[in-house]
């Protein structure tokens, strides 16, 4: 059985992937890496292993998995867009020094990786309709600049070294167990929140800027099933397009206010606007499909029924720890 590894295991991807990976391999064949350590769940701490490291420290990642006897690594330590144009520097040193630090563990202990690219990678000269597999790729962000960096670095590794290393360009994803991220498409999860919760929503993107997402439980089920597809039957070594929704934030809107009413939403874009004017309306995922069986399941309609009564729940389990506990925080 394969022991592994999740870097960024406490973000938004990672803490739902590690319990989809925990129930298929058991708890102790996963092991959790962040800057610190994992947060509590209903109250209780995470359970081991974790290790607390700085994937930019090369000798702490070999050790990792030397002691545990690491045979697959998801490498999901990230700046995100926004965030890594307020600190370009750190995003290039965290996003490239630790995937480089990464793929040459893992072609020394000959191990399978994934890391995910993303929809940063494309730009103004980019189609934006069902973006092709094959395009040009400007991206405008130090966020994308890294992504297609590392696409290309992902695949010199494959090619040069035989390394099975497997990517997806995620889109926008929306989750309601963690909080975002400093992504620009983290709107739909502050959105949802705040409808859920009862208050209104002043948005800091326009209306009308359409963009690829994707609900959580899609991306975990189309990364898992992109690592355990056949290695001859990938065809893309840099990062594979995969489509799920596109909306924009009045198509959210609207979708939200049939279940809640009285919801409103304003809009006041800053300067996460210009990011994702730059961005693709839609992506043509043929070949993710056709090499692995690409499928996912959620529509926008979906989605947001599902996530409407996850974030109710959520705010009535923290009511009451409030009225238990007198005013503890909540999770």
């Amino acid at each position: 059985m394969s022991r592994i590894l999740v870097t960024g295991a406490n973000g938004q991807i990672g803490s739902e992937l590690v319990e989809v990976l925990r129930e298929r391999h058991g708890p102790s064949q996963v092991v959790r890496l962040d800057l610190k350590p994992p947060p509590a769940a209903n109250g209780r701490p995470s359970s081991p292993p974790f290790e607390v490291a700085d994937v930019r420290n090369r000798d702490a990642l070999a050790d990792v998995i030397a002691h545990y006897e690491i045979e697959e690594i998801y490498h999901l330590a990230s700046l995100l867009s926004a965030t890594g144009e307020q600190h370009p520097d750190r995003a290039w040193d965290v996003n490239m020094s630790g995937l480089k630090h990464v793929l040459d563990l893992a072609r020394e202990h000959d191990l399978q990786v994934f890391w995910p690219s993303s929809i940063a990678v494309f730009g103004p000269s980019t189609p934006r309709h069902n973006t092709p597999q094959s395009t040009v790729l400007d991206p405008t962000t130090m966020y994308g600049v890294t992504k297609r960096s590392g696409e290309l670095l992902c695949q010199y590794y494959y090619r040069r070294h035989g390394l099975d290393v497997r990517s997806l360009r995620y889109p926008g994803l929306v989750s309601h167990k963690t909080a975002p991220g400093g992504g620009t498409t983290d709107y739909a999860v502050d959105m949802l929140a705040r409808a859920a919760a009862g208050e209104e929503y002043t948005c800091f993107l326009g209306p009308d800027v359409r963009l690829p997402m994707m609900y959580m439980p899609d991306a975990i089920a189309g990364t898992l099933a992109l690592m355990d597809a056949d290695a001859g039957a990938l065809s893309v070594r840099d990062s594979y397009n995969a489509g799920a929704l596109s909306f924009s934030p009045a198509e959210l809107a609207a979708a939200i206010q049939e279940h809640v009413p009285g919801f409103t939403c304003t809009y006041a874009p800053d300067e996460r606007q210009r990011i994702a004017d730059n961005w693709p309306a839609s992506v043509d995922d043929t070949a993710a499909r056709a090499d692995w069986g690409w499928a996912p399941e959620h529509s926008l309609e979906a989605m947001t029924v599902d996530m409407l009564s996850h974030l109710r729940e959520g705010t009535r389990e923290q009511r009451g720890v409030g009225r238990e506990e007198q005013g503890s925080p909540g999770a």
